[in-house]
């Protein structure tokens, strides 16, 4: 009884002490965040991006779908911003509209590719064994694969549309998080802390809830901030092959895939949306790189 008690009290000890220590780790890595303008910049792009797909129907100037063809391919000019496309729809509200589908993209997959991720990484790492070799293996045969290839396939298999596009890219990212989350895991177990707990008799899913996970969470959120524009740029090379999102939907991937027919007498039609591809993706970058390097102590030192 003794020891159980000493073991209670030495676990909530290590736990006060390693709460402490948590709070000021976060204090450092936002003061450190701060500090990187390369990383704010992203941020706030990032939530223009944002505002703009969610206000686009109040800020977007026309009609995203509406077919005109009086105003085939008229040049960027005060009416339309960016000029129109084949079809005298307006680029400049194809894109406001087209960041709702694209955000969606890079958000959703990597919200399953991720929960999948720490769920086996975590599983792997903490049972061992033949669990770990399972798990490993099949993340090693989706690995051995290009990404792109296998959501072609995926695709191909299922068909075109946002719902597959969900389904191909959480299949093929969710293998590299595994790898990551297990070998936190394998190095979290044996901590004091998961020891005494383990020793009196908290049950392993409680522990890898409560005191692995939380300890995941620095290299899950750098994951987190790059596995959205790799999910982004996913799906406008599977709208470009023609096995992403399809009309009349105003994915950038799928005005970059019908612009470039016209990359010479209208080049605004390819170009604006691949512009807006490019800013998203290096603003994620940005904060990505920002967050690691606030969140990794030898890079700090």
């Amino acid at each position: 009884m003794n020891l159980a008690r000493n073991l209670m009290l030495k676990k909530e000890v290590i736990e006060a002490s390693d709460e402490l220590v948590k709070e000021t780790f976060w204090q450092d890595v936002f003061r450190s965040l701060i500090k990187d303008r390369m990383a704010i910049t992203g941020g706030i792009v990032i939530l223009l991006f944002v505002l703009m797909a969610i206000f686009a129907p109040w800020i977007a100037p026309h009609d995203p779908y509406e077919v005109n063809l009086d105003n085939q391919f008229q040049k960027p000019g005060l009416e339309h911003w960016l000029g129109t496309d084949m079809f005298g729809r307006d680029v400049l509200s194809r894109i406001i509209y087209g960041s709702q589908i694209s955000l969606l993209i890079g958000l959703v997959p990597s919200m399953i590719t991720m929960s999948i991720g720490i769920v086996l990484g975590i599983v792997a790492g903490y049972f061992g064994r033949r669990t770990d070799f399972v798990i490993m293996t099949i993340s090693d045969m989706v690995l051995s694969f290009p990404s792109l290839l296998l959501a072609m396939v995926v695709m191909y298999t299922l068909g075109a549309s946002l719902l597959n596009i969900f389904i191909a890219l959480s299949i093929v990212g969710w293998a590299g998080t595994a790898r990551v989350v297990r070998a936190q895991t394998l190095s979290l177990k044996n901590k004091e802390f998961v020891e005494a707990a383990r020793a009196v008799g908290v049950k392993p899913y409680i522990i890898m809830l409560r005191h692995i996970l939380p300890n995941c969470i620095p290299q899950l959120l750098v994951l987190f901030t790059l596995e959205i524009p790799g999910s982004i740029l996913s799906e406008a090379s599977l709208s470009f092959l023609g096995v992403g999102a399809q009309p009349p939907a105003s994915s950038w991937g799928l005005m970059v895939s019908n612009g470039k027919e016209f990359l010479f007498n209208a080049p605004w039609v390819a170009i604006a949306p691949g512009i807006a591809i490019l800013v998203i993706v290096l603003a994620f970058n940005f904060l990505g790189d920002g967050l690691r390097d606030a969140l990794d102590p030898y890079l700090k030192q």
